[in-house]
């Protein structure tokens, strides 16, 4: 029998070929069936297949995602998730490394970027990453930038995985491992404060560090000269003795700075002890020590807290605003230092730059303060003792010419930030009220020589005019300042007339002002006594002389006034704790200032501003401030005020006047006095003639 015979005759014996889904495919009708040859071509070609699918496997891994753990790795530190070649060890190295470059770089962060990863057209086993690197150094848009390679390998045995070739470099060109990195700080140029017309504020002047320098003397000897030292400064023997001793061996421990040319320390004297010395040194300072210091602020060494909030921005040792506007507008004034970033061999010897900032000068900050005038009104109070305050404002620009704090308020800004009962100035805004209920200047009003409201009894104060009793115009009652009348009219200036009346002339809790300021808070939900008071300024009614100004300035003004003290701020930046510390400091802690600071603003329009005006000039010219008449410089209008505080037995009187003369608006207050116009008054007068020149 042939073999073709057998191939004809013998039974089907087949590989079924399968479809895509699985089943059998069916055979095409009058194809023939396969015989022995036919079955053994059909096997070999399917065992060809099988073993041709065995030896192509799948396309092995690119380096890519192993690139990029890389690059998220040296951003975050952790390396957990890459693959290091054998010689570089495991990950310790690298974290190790890692963190000691940050740690000397710290606060700065890398922000590390995957730029490429490429392979050799004739390797594909091989790669090498490409790393972008970014520190935002400082406040400038200058960030230092580079970039790293990393070499990569194709593991042998699984090629899925790739393998980094660890080295130094990868975090810095060319850093070795023998290297550290170091950054050195050039301190800039700090700004300026300026006033009007340029005049230079505050600049960087001469001062003589006083202190005890430990190298000069012994232990006896330093403790000695600690104590001689102290006593002559009439400072803490033993507080200051302690801190000597515990100064490092070759300390200089500062106990005063004194600046040059100051009457008021003998320097010659202080540094006679042996052991004591002075040190020469220029720090920014005001013209004199008390010119608007608690406004301006200080500058001195950052604190710890600075430095930390800083993020950066300010180190240890740098000069820095420790408050005021100092501290408020640091960002502005301090400027960039210059910034050298170095690696450094492990003997010292060897030093390469890798990255250079050069410094950049502070800008100046420019106020609205009157040199003149600011001086002027600090020498007024030089000799007053309770805490007072002289502050005037341009009602037609709202520049706040002079803001001066008395010695008395012992560093706090009296003039901006004094929260106290306005008495009487506030019937100015109480006046306010009652022309917009329909009463004019000319309207009868009753003026007893006392009102009782639920139970409470009001009255004038001691030397009220007998002649000013009885039904009076509402001019009189204003000018002679009398609170029967004003109380017995509450029920045409309800509460919230009286809110409404205050905003009209700027005395609101939530001006944005630009520097630390409270204007004033007036409650809105009074009733009874509490509103009888509030229309005579006592009660809950709060306001600063600051905010007695604004209101002086918005009648002069003829519109609400906002003052304004700060012209050039672009850039400043209070930062977070330091506009934590203003809104502090500028909506106080009354719940009024919350209540009032939700109602719409109510326009001061020009014909309640002229009446207004007539009634301040009849203070002048028939009520308690006739003493004026003669100030030189043009006509004045004016208001006095007296608060009473304390308790009952033992009452004392925050003492008030505002006036206005010109494009002048001028508040004067004193925290204990007689009355305001024989205590605040001759102050008043004595400004007036000093603005007039």
């Amino acid at each position: 029998m042939t073999l073709d015979s057998v191939r004809d005759t013998a039974p089907l014996a087949t590989v079924p070929v399968r479809r895509p889904d699985g089943l059998p495919a069916p055979v095409p009708a009058g194809r023939p069936r396969s015989g022995p040859r036919r079955l053994w071509a059909a096997g070999a070609a399917v065992l060809f297949a099988v073993a041709g699918l065995t030896a192509c496997s799948p396309t092995p891994a690119t380096p890519d995602a192993a690139a990029k753990a890389l690059a998220e790795a040296v951003q975050s530190g952790d390396f957990s998730k890459v693959v290091f070649t054998s010689d570089s060890g495991e990950t310790g190295p690298a974290e190790q490394l890692r963190a000691s470059v940050v740690e000397s770089l710290a606060p700065w962060e890398p922000q590390v970027e995957l730029e490429s990863v490429a392979s050799p057209d004739d390797d594909p086993d091989v790669a090498t990453a490409t790393l972008a690197f970014t520190w935002d150094v400082d406040e400038r848009d200058t960030d230092w930038t580079y970039t790293t390679r990393a070499g990569m390998t194709r593991d042998a045995e699984d090629p899925d995985v790739w393998r980094v070739a660890w080295a130094p470099s990868m975090l810095v060109p060319d850093l070795t491992a023998v290297e550290t990195l170091r950054v050195t700080r050039d301190a800039a140029a700090r700004g300026r404060v300026l006033g009007q017309g340029g005049f230079v504020l505050v600049e960087p002047r001469t001062v003589h560090r006083v202190g005890v320098d430990k190298t000069l003397v012994d232990a006896a000897g330093q403790d000695a000269a600690a104590r001689a030292l102290a006593a002559a400064l009439e400072m803490d023997a033993d507080a200051y003795a302690q801190r000597v001793a515990a100064a490092g061996p070759k300390a200089f421990v500062e106990a005063i700075v004194v600046r040059d040319g100051d009457a008021s320390y003998d320097l010659g004297a202080l540094t006679a002890t042996p052991g004591v010395r002075s040190v020469g040194d220029l720090i920014p300072l005001a013209p004199t020590r008390r010119f608007a210091r608690p406004i301006l602020g200080t500058v001195g060494p950052a604190t710890a807290e600075i430095v930390e909030k800083s993020q950066g921005a300010i180190a240890a040792g740098d000069l820095t605003g420790l408050s005021g506007l100092q501290r408020q507008y640091d960002a502005l004034l301090r400027g960039n230092p210059g910034l050298t970033v170095e690696a450094v061999s492990g003997d010292g010897a060897a030093v390469r730059q890798l990255f250079r900032a050069e410094p950049t000068t502070g800008a100046d900050l420019v106020t609205t303060f009157d040199e003149r005038l600011q001086d002027g009104a600090e020498e007024i109070l030089a000799d007053v003792g309770p805490a007072s305050a002289i502050v005037a404002i341009r009602p037609s620009t709202g520049d706040v010419v002079a803001a001066a704090s008395g010695p008395g308020g012992e560093g706090m800004s009296t003039a901006t930030l004094g929260q106290y009962a306005p008495g009487s100035t506030f019937k100015v805004a109480s006046a306010l009220a009652l022309l917009r209920s329909g009463l004019t200047p000319d309207s009868t009003v009753s003026c007893p020589p006392t009102t009782n409201v639920d139970g409470r009894e009001f009255k004038n104060f001691p030397d009220y005019p007998s002649s000013a009793l009885g039904e009076v115009p509402l001019s009189t009652a204003f000018a002679q300042s009398c609170n029967t009348a004003f109380i017995s009219q509450r029920d045409a200036a309800p509460q919230d007339a009286l809110v409404d009346a205050a905003g009209s002339l700027g005395l609101v809790p939530d001006a944005d002002l630009g520097f630390a300021g409270f204007l004033g808070a007036v409650p809105s939900d009074s009733d009874g006594t509490d509103h009888a008071a509030s229309m005579i300024g006592q009660g809950r009614v709060l306001a600063s002389p600051l905010g007695m100004a604004t209101v002086a300035a918005s009648v002069a003004a003829g519109s609400t006034v906002t003052p304004r003290l700060v012209v050039v701020a672009d850039g400043g930046d209070a930062g977070a704790a330091d506009a934590t510390a203003t809104a502090e400091a500028t909506t106080g802690s009354s719940d009024a200032a919350a209540q009032q600071s939700s109602r719409p603003h109510v326009p001061l329009t020009t014909a309640e501003a002229q009446a207004l005006r007539t009634l301040m000039l009849g203070v002048v010219q028939q009520g308690g401030a006739t003493f004026l008449q003669d100030v030189p410089g043009g006509e004045v209008l004016a208001k006095t005020g007296t608060a009473q505080f304390g308790e009952a037995a033992n009452l004392q009187n925050h003492v008030w006047m505002i006036a206005v003369q010109g494009d002048l608006a001028v508040s004067v207050f004193v925290d204990v006095g007689e009355y305001g116009s024989t205590t605040a008054g001759p102050l008043l007068e004595e400004f007036l003639r000093l603005a007039a020149g």
